[in-house]
């Protein structure tokens, strides 16, 4: 009888009348309405829910089908934080008592479920200043990994290292440039990023089937994308030139190692990522020049 008082005093259960004595009466709807009330409640949608739906017609109306739909997004959201924290807890569970202070202070600083923002604002610090929206919007979607739903303790490690990796201070108070950057501009970089995109998916083929890096139509385009930017044109001595520059510019490899982690579901193949398939390519560039000497 709570039960009921409740859900009448909040006015989801009139009241048909009152007896002499002051007892609440209800008519015949009373006792339907009251286990539609029971039965979204154990649903787990709360009470501001529950009064919508009963005013849009019950469980007939487009109210139940939305609140339905986001009490759904919302345990997704849950679900993937407790498998996240399973998989959290197993990383502590199986490493070795001197690595677990460390785990834990990694694991620790990252949200769960996780968050990419740490490491898509480590990205627009990297990028050219003033760079299209559009352009920056389509290098994070490659560049900045989306933690699996069901991730292994090595996943929930590698994501955790990257955070770390991406919100550590930078010594200069910003992420060192590749002199690619500064010779594009703003511009100049949507243009760079584009003809790399295309490069990196010619590449990506080989790197699946592990190819040993050759010349050839992914190296083509990627030495013209430079060129572009450059202001010059693919010759052999700009090959060489563009060897040298390549090799002279800071590098990310343990945020692209990590990424592949993160990508990677367990007992599978490594899928290629913009740094791999850069290095692929640096390779076969290197390998072109050798042979051209």
């Amino acid at each position: 009888m709570k039960t009921v008082r409740f859900y009448s005093d909040r006015g989801l259960l009139p009241e048909a009348s009152r007896s002499g004595g002051g007892h609440r009466r209800y008519g015949p709807e009373g006792l339907e309405r009251l286990r539609l009330i029971r039965s979204l409640r154990a649903l787990d949608l709360p009470l501001p829910e529950v009064r919508r739906v009963l005013e849009d017609e019950g469980a007939e109306g487009g109210v139940l089908e939305d609140a339905v739909a986001g009490r759904l997004r919302e345990l997704g959201s849950e679900l993937k934080a407790l498998r996240w924290r399973e998989a959290a807890l197993r990383l502590v569970r199986e490493c070795p008592p001197a690595k677990r202070a460390d785990r834990l202070r990694l694991i620790g600083a990252v949200s769960s479920p996780p968050s990419t923002a740490p490491l898509a604002r480590f990205w627009r610090g990297w990028l050219p200043p003033r760079m299209p929206a559009r352009a920056t919007a389509a290098f994070l979607e490659v560049a900045v990994p989306q933690p699996p739903d069901e991730p292994d303790p090595a996943q929930v490690l590698a994501f955790a290292q990257l955070h770390a990796m991406t919100t550590a201070p930078c010594p200069a108070g910003r992420q060192p440039q590749p002199e690619v950057h500064r010779v594009a501009g703003a511009r100049g970089a949507a243009v760079l990023y584009a003809g790399l995109a295309e490069a990196y998916e010619l590449a990506g083929p080989q790197l699946r089937r592990a190819r040993d890096p050759f010349p050839g139509e992914a190296l083509d385009a990627y030495v013209a994308v430079h060129a572009s930017v450059y202001g010059s044109r693919d010759t052999r001595e700009f090959r060489r030139l563009l060897a040298a520059r390549l090799a002279a510019g800071p590098r990310l490899d343990r945020y692209w190692e990590l990424t592949a982690v993160v990508l990677t579901p367990p007992g599978g193949r490594a899928e290629p990522t913009p740094g791999s398939a850069d290095d692929w390519l640096r390779a076969a560039l290197e390998r072109d020049n050798a042979k051209s000497a």
